[in-house]
């Protein structure tokens, strides 16, 4: 199985972005797919996050009410469009899947599959 993101790039402050993440590979079905995200020097850390069934959402309060998860379980894809972005955001952000478990994690052990990381960067 493979999570293929991609969408990120260089935006201005208040701009912004969508992200876009495709699983591939064996018969695969996940009951969570999200996002972290990692700046350097730093620890990876959660952004959002989707389950499927029944339906939740769920963000890192630093991001609540400027991105918006989403996606579709029959396509194995997530979403996270970025608006109002903040140099703060700029990261290599990971789409991330979750087939072991029925229940939103936000820590990174929570997550069985990972994809490559897209660079975003956010210029003032």
């Amino acid at each position: 199985v493979q999570l293929q993101a991609s969408g990120g790039g260089l935006v201005q402050a208040g701009g912004s972005l969508m992200l876009s993440c495709a699983a591939s590979g064996r018969t695969f079905s996940s009951f969570v797919m999200g996002w972290f995200r990692q700046a350097p020097g730093k620890e990876r850390e959660f952004v959002a996050a989707i389950r499927w069934s029944p339906e939740i959402t769920y963000y890192t309060d630093s991001v609540k009410g400027r991105f918006t998860v989403s996606g579709d379980n029959a396509k194995n894809t997530v979403y996270l469009q970025m608006n109002s972005l903040k140099p703060e955001d700029t990261a290599v952000y990971y789409c991330t899947a979750r087939t072991s478990r029925n229940a939103i994690s936000t820590t990174t052990a929570g997550y069985d599959y990972w994809g490559q990381g897209t660079q975003v960067t956010v210029s003032s």
